[in-house]
């Protein structure tokens, strides 16, 4: 039997549905709003990520102590570094011998490259994963903090105690040391306060930054 041809098949045909407003795109399916629309998703996913993410108090304490030992292992090389560069240069009286005094210029090299992101620990310190909790924030600015300690303010001192191990009239240098001496005392007074922020969230003691209790030759906290 074959299909029905003329008239009756053009009345079978279903007429095509005209776009709204006479042939326009809605507004909701036009790129403008998809685009925009996309942009709101997008900053109110960041948003929700960055919000504190729910723990329990036992759990946030043992995570934020682990964050800081994790700080206070990275740290440590640089530490040791700026302590033993501002020794070096209050030693600089006269009281080391000759042979002491030649290994002056390495050791300084060695300093300088604990305290820099060349240095493994100084590149784990930046990497350390935080919790999302309100604590987890504040622990992460003491971490902030001390990377600051770390690559600029000590790194700036033992800079300057280098130019001065050579040239011990360098006012500037001598300026410089005074200013990063400051500065090293002001962040690690920074960062202990950050983490004791962190405690009273948690309504506990939580272990103190290393940095926060080490006296460096020459640095006042007054």
């Amino acid at each position: 039997m074959s299909a029905p041809s003329g008239p009756i098949t053009a009345s079978l045909a279903v007429p095509e549905t005209p776009e709204p407003n006479g042939g326009k795109t809605p507004w909701y399916r036009r790129r403008g709003f998809l685009v925009s629309a996309g942009v709101v998703v997008v900053i109110a996913a960041a948003v929700v990520s960055d919000l504190p993410t729910p723990t329990s108090r036992a759990t946030d304490i043992q995570g934020e102590s682990t964050v800081i030992s994790e700080i206070n292992t990275d740290v440590a090389p640089c530490l040791f570094s700026v302590r033993e560069a501002l020794t070096l240069y209050s030693d600089e009286s006269g009281r080391l011998s000759p042979a002491h005094r030649a290994q002056i210029p390495g050791l300084l090299r060695d300093d300088q490259n604990a305290c820099s992101y060349t240095n493994s620990s100084i590149f784990d310190l930046s990497n350390i994963d935080l919790l999302g909790s309100r604590a987890g924030k504040m622990v992460g600015q003491a971490l902030n903090t001390t990377t600051v300690w770390a690559t600029s303010d000590a790194l700036g001192a033992i800079t300057a105690v280098q130019s001065l191990t050579s040239n011990p009239a360098d006012r500037k240098a001598r300026s410089t040391l005074h200013a990063d001496e400051k500065l090293l005392a002001a962040d690690g007074d920074k960062a202990t306060s950050e983490i004791d922020a962190a405690g009273r969230l948690l309504s506990t003691s939580l272990p103190p930054l290393n940095l926060s209790r080490e006296v460096l030759p020459g640095v006042s906290h007054a």
